[in-house]
């Protein structure tokens, strides 16, 4: 059972294991500009993390809309609609949540997906629920499917029927539920079932944030820590922050120390650079484990393209580490293409690490087998790859009769 105060529950794989406890075949990587968090990392965030809609920067159209929904659900003095929030990590999905129940003055209880896998455990949830209480529900698309089945009939007419016994001495009986919002959290909105969605009043996607908006909240958070930042200082950070604030105000805590350590505590341009290249940030927001992908891609492979498995043995990693992690952020950037051949590297990837193209026709536009392993998959019909065939001899023709 979970308290209003309870903290989200902790799905990160320790070291060496997956979240389901099995091991891991390599170490997993650590990553300054990650978007998950430890226990230390929480508190900090926690702590800058706004309590009002007013103070929440970034997302405009979404904090209107939102702001609307709350105010008319305020003022009839009803519970808000259930509301969805989809976006990749980091964005402020839970802090929103928070506030949509410091907003509404109601009390705030906290669950995630992979908790729940079996209805009984929803209903156990909800049976806990008060009048008008927001629950929060993070990562709502890794709930199993019974639960969601549960989850329509709650949100919608606000009762949850239970089966009681096994067999012949089965029996259900509905249980009545108080009002309550659920704030559903996703990163993958798609996985939602359709009949899910609908019953959401209100849906929100979440943008990447821009370097201006960035800038803003390192100097906010920069002000919550006492740490005293420069103009170009905070730029330096938001440039390398990946459009993302929970990442900008990790960097900004990683800038303090180094600052605080070798400087005289004052966050400037040439300090937060300084600070950045000791932990493999660059420019870009590339980290050392993006970087490795890259040089991979081009040095070892003349820029793809190249399967995912080679290109993951090629810089130490698991498919997964590489697919789900490193990848996103290299699309994104415009820095790797993910095309049906293989993984290819884009001009600006040349470009950003100071090489150049080989000369010839790119391997994007080659009709053979990509490097992956599996030579003559791709090649063309009759699996035939690496040869020309030879033409066919002229037949001769017989004399015409006499």
């Amino acid at each position: 059972m979970f308290s209003g105060s309870a903290a989200p529950r902790d799905e990160t794989p320790t070291p060496g294991r997956t979240a389901a406890g099995r091991p891991t075949a390599a170490e997993p990587v650590h990553r300054p500009v990650a978007a998950s968090a430890d226990g230390e990392d929480r508190a900090t965030e926690a702590a800058l993390r706004p309590k009002a809609l007013d103070g929440f920067i970034g997302q405009e159209r979404v904090r209107e809309q939102l702001d609307l929904v709350l105010r008319a659900a305020r003022q009839r003095s009803a519970t808000a609609d259930h509301v969805l929030l989809s976006g990749a990590p980091g964005l402020g999905k839970t802090t929103l949540a928070m506030i949509i129940a410091a907003e509404m003055e109601a009390p705030l209880r906290i669950t995630s997906g992979p908790a729940i896998q079996h209805p009984g455990d929803l209903a156990a949830v909800l049976a806990s629920l008060t009048g008008g209480e927001v629950l929060f529900l993070d990562e709502i698309h890794r709930m199993s499917r019974p639960a969601e089945e549960m989850l329509y009939l709650a949100m919608e007419d606000f009762r949850v029927d239970i089966v009681v016994g096994t067999g012949l001495d089965a029996s259900a009986m509905s249980l009545e539920l108080p009002p309550f919002t659920l704030v559903g959290a996703t990163v993958r909105a798609g996985l939602l079932l359709p009949p899910l969605r609908d019953r959401f009043g209100f849906t929100a996607h979440m943008e990447f944030y821009g370097p201006a908006e960035l800038e803003r909240v390192v100097h906010r958070s920069a002000r919550l820590l006492e740490v005293e930042i420069e103009p170009a200082g905070a730029a330096e950070i938001a440039g390398r922050s990946r459009g993302t604030p929970r990442i900008a105000n990790r960097l900004l805590r990683r800038v303090r120390d180094y600052a605080q350590v070798t400087a005289d505590g004052v966050v400037t341009r040439e300090i937060a650079s300084a600070a950045l290249g000791v932990y493999e940030v660059d420019g870009r927001g590339l980290d050392r484990l993006d970087q490795s992908v890259l040089h991979a891609l081009l040095k070892l492979f003349g820029g793809g393209p190249v399967g995912l498995g080679t290109l993951a043995v090629a810089v130490g990693e698991e498919r997964e580490t590489v697919e789900e992690v490193a990848e996103p952020f290299l699309v994104r950037e415009g820095l790797l293409a993910r095309t049906p051949r293989g993984r290819v590297a884009t001009p600006a990837a040349w470009a950003h690490l100071g090489l150049a193209p080989p000369s010839g026709p790119s391997w994007s536009a080659s009709p053979g087998p990509h490097r992956n392993g599996d030579a003559g998959r791709d090649g063309p019909p009759g699996g035939r790859t690496g040869r020309t065939a030879s033409p066919a001899a002229p037949r001769p023709v017989p004399p015409s009769p006499p």
